[in-house]
């Protein structure tokens, strides 16, 4: 589409994201999608036409978080302002709900790509009553055609390549909402990230709902495709996003362990160091399971390998014992990063079905004990760094560990991957001067 057309040219939009990396990339393609109609892409809803907002709704938390922005949006905008909502609250939202909040337009997942048009439709006059666009996602497998012409909210550049997830963990509500797993077409894939190198994007991250999933639908894999995107000219670096553990198969190692571009840091989900809970909560995989997956991935990629994770923590059922059996977990196979969750019930899911859940003191106090256990396990990662060079591209090293020069040190240039010498290690953040 040409520039200014699409009847946005010269508006300003805030667009606002909530939630996952596959959140992160279809709000990057929503962005660039305006801007390529003339729009004026901001941070901030004050002084714009319109509002965009990408949802999640993986926890109540989040539904209560685009909620907010829904009300902020609207006070912010005023009466002739149009808000648009899309992704996974806007999937169950109640149409009804959504026009007492405000919110003049609704689309559902793998419809975003007409987001735009309909921005341009609802600014013209605006709605009585809440557009709606949603899909049905019990059937079907159909991709939606969104695609990233440029980074334009961050600089390192997330490509989406698989949608949905066919494995239904009991507490998860988001194979309701995204739908069933489907995958995106490889030469599509690879015709963004040379697009996104074209454009000076040094790095490249792989995001998917259940990235391990990519290509089975289509004859192919992601350790496929990660071999052809790591040929790319040009490319500095490669991360992938959440990967479930039991998708990392002696394949998809190989295919990391081959890539000169590949940055060895792997988020594989934990939640649960529980035989027992985990079983309940239908992971598919047990404790051991989680540490051999974890001992063969540092085998194959080097002692240096970053395992960061999420963890779930207070799960219907789950006592002290079990909570110090994730603990231990963690520390059995030296976690980094870790992100904790309390348990969130999700209306539809086996979960919210069940009755002995924990009481919210106990719950309050294992996020804080898992919190604690987790920063001391980042600084004590992150602090085998002290003393050695390494690079630095987006505030990052290789590895996925923080940098922040040292004081009175020359900022980094963006964009370049620079050497620094790593001097100390603070709250698992590395400090050291450039070379």
């Amino acid at each position: 589409m040409n520039k200014g057309s699409g009847g946005l040219c010269g508006l300003k939009i805030w667009v606002y994201v909530l939630g996952c990396r596959s959140n992160l990339y279809e709000s990057e393609a929503l962005a660039g999608e305006l801007e390529a109609r003339g729009a004026l892409v901001a941070g901030r809803p004050e002084g714009c036409r319109a509002a965009v907002i990408v949802s999640c709704s993986v926890t109540a938390t989040a539904d209560k978080k685009c909620r907010q922005a829904v009300r902020r949006a609207r006070r912010v905008l005023g009466d002739d302002g149009v808000v648009a909502v899309c992704g996974c609250w806007a999937q169950q939202l109640d149409v009804d709900e959504a026009g007492e909040l405000g919110v003049d337009i609704l689309v559902g997942n793998r419809l975003k790509s007409g987001l735009p048009d309909m921005l341009a439709s609802a600014l013209s006059r605006r709605p009585d009553v809440p557009m709606d666009a949603r899909l049905d996602l019990r059937t079907g497998q159909t991709w939606d055609s969104l695609s990233l012409i440029r980074p334009v909210l961050r600089s390192r550049a997330f490509l989406k390549v698989q949608e949905g997830c066919d494995h239904f963990c009991s507490y998860c509500v988001i194979p309701f909402l995204r739908g069933r797993s489907t995958s995106r077409p490889p030469d599509e894939a690879l015709d963004e990230v040379r697009r996104m190198v074209g454009e000076g994007c040094g790095e490249i991250v792989l995001t998917g709902i259940h990235l391990g999933m990519y290509g089975r639908d289509r004859g192919t894999s992601l350790a496929d495709l990660i071999r052809k995107i790591s040929a790319t000219p040009g490319l500095l670096r490669l991360r992938l996003g959440s990967l479930e553990p039991f998708a990392l198969d002696d394949d998809l190692l190989d295919a990391l362990a081959e890539s000169p571009v590949f940055c060895p840091h792997l988020h594989l989900p934990l939640q649960s160091g529980d035989d027992g809970i985990l079983a309940r909560m239908r992971r598919g995989h047990t404790a051991d399971d989680y540490a051999r997956v974890c001992e063969s991935a540092r085998t194959r990629l080097g002692d240096d390998l970053h395992i960061s994770g999420d963890v779930l923590v207070a799960f219907p059922g789950e006592d002290e014992g079990a909570f110090r059996n994730t603990l231990d977990l963690m520390r059995r196979v030296g976690m980094g990063r870790v992100h904790v969750f309390p348990f969130s019930p999700r209306r539809g899911t086996e979960a919210a079905a069940f009755s002995d859940r924990v009481p919210p003191p106990a719950a309050y106090g294992r996020v804080e004990a898992a919190m604690e256990l987790g920063g001391e396990l980042l600084q004590r990662y992150a602090s085998r760094f002290t003393g050695r060079t390494l690079s630095v591209l987006y505030g990052y090293t290789p590895h996925f560990v923080a940098f922040a020069a040292a004081p009175g040190e020359r900022d980094i240039e963006e964009g370049r991957e620079t050497e620094i010498r790593i001097t100390d290690c603070v709250k698992g953040e590395l400090r050291g001067c450039l070379l």
